[in-house]
């Protein structure tokens, strides 16, 4: 299955919400949606800075991936949130491979 990385920041109000009733927000939100679009919750964490907790989880495609997003962003909790797809070290080698077959046939401006 494809892997993503999501990175969200909350807002102020849910940020209040957890203060006042603190819980795992990867275990009671994070898990649940992500399995519900058939993907599987490969880790997680909070952090500082612009954003306040990252996930990285399987999902079966790039629709179900776009699902949890919009899921996660229906919710009204995060302010600002970011999906990267990322690719397996054999899918990064494939296109290295195809990147040095067609590199010629690009032309920068210059």
């Amino acid at each position: 299955m494809p892997i993503y990385l999501w990175q969200g920041a909350y807002t102020a109000e849910s940020i209040a919400a957890q203060i006042k009733e603190p819980k795992d927000r990867l275990d009671v939100a994070a898990k649940p949606v992500v399995e519900a679009a058939g993907g599987r919750v490969l880790a997680g964490g909070f952090c500082f800075g612009d954003y306040d907790i990252i996930i990285a989880f399987e999902a079966p495609d790039d629709t179900s991936a776009a699902a949890i997003a919009l899921a996660v962003a229906a919710g009204g909790a995060i302010k600002a949130a970011k999906t990267t797809k990322l690719l397996s070290g054999e899918e990064w080698v494939n296109a290295l491979r195809k990147a040095s077959a067609i590199t010629g046939s690009y032309q920068a401006a210059r």
